[in-house]
């Protein structure tokens, strides 16, 4: 079922489909998580419906966005949403493979990829209802190996890649990373509460960085009385009603 939400009263409005990708935290966490500069250009690889566009934009309104994604259906909701929003100067909707590079923008062409893929190696943990739902899910279209090797394509030299992952994948990460030369630069992990487990990570890699990474301090999604963080709030736009 289609549905219409706003990020803010007078902000970006978005359609999504409970059959295919639904807002959700990671998305957010991860539209507030990379540095953005005017007039970048910013690749999202697994665009969905291209939610995580809107939340960049939202930041930073000089951006170039490009939603590439699989699913012809989430695709078109994607540009429904770009037309609804008026940003047909600022967003392109290419439905394609990111396995397929020719089906790509050029090498070399963005300063920025995102990212927010599948975290579940394909037949592990429960199926989802839909088909649209467990391609999101699990990584039978979109190993990391394939992510990196797209994003690591996509990048100009010194271009950074950020993305939204499971902590318990983490050693997997960084060693591809590295592997496609996209150094681990900034990590920072999210947490519940302070004394919670770390629950997603967000990492910033850059294409030819040095070594060395900085760690920040864990993102807190409640307070201790389980009252959402100050800076939860702010990253849902809530500061802005």
């Amino acid at each position: 079922m289609e549905k219409t939400d706003q990020l803010w009263p007078g902000g970006y409005r978005f359609i999504f489909d409970d059959a295919l990708f639904q807002p959700c935290t990671d998305s957010f966490l991860l539209g507030a998580f990379p540095t953005l500069k005017r007039s970048e250009k910013v690749c999202d690889l697994g665009a969905g419906t291209g939610l995580l566009g809107l939340l960049l934009l939202a930041r930073e309104p000089s951006l170039h966005i490009t939603n590439v994604e699989l699913q012809q259906d989430a695709c078109a909701l994607a540009q429904r949403n770009t037309t609804l929003n008026t940003l047909e100067n600022s967003i392109v909707c290419l439905c394609a493979d990111l396995r397929d590079f020719s089906a790509l923008p050029p090498a070399g062409s963005f300063d920025l990829v995102v990212s927010n893929p599948p975290y579940f190696p394909t037949g592990h943990g429960l199926r989802a209802e839909s088909e649209a739902r467990e391609t999101a899910r699990a990584d039978s279209t979109c190993s990391l190996d394939e992510l990196f090797a797209a994003a690591a394509r996509l990048l100009r030299w010194g271009g950074r890649f950020a993305l939204c992952f499971r902590p318990e994948r983490m050693a997997e990460l960084m060693e591809t990373a590295r592997r496609h030369k996209l150094e681990p630069k900034r990590l920072r992990m999210v947490q519940n509460r302070a004394d919670s487990a770390p629950s997603l990570l967000l990492l910033e890699c850059r294409r030819g960085g040095g070594a060395g990474m900085r760690v920040d301090a864990p993102l807190l999604l409640t307070n201790c009385d389980g009252s959402p963080s100050a800076e939860l709030d702010t990253i849902y736009f809530r500061d802005k009603r």
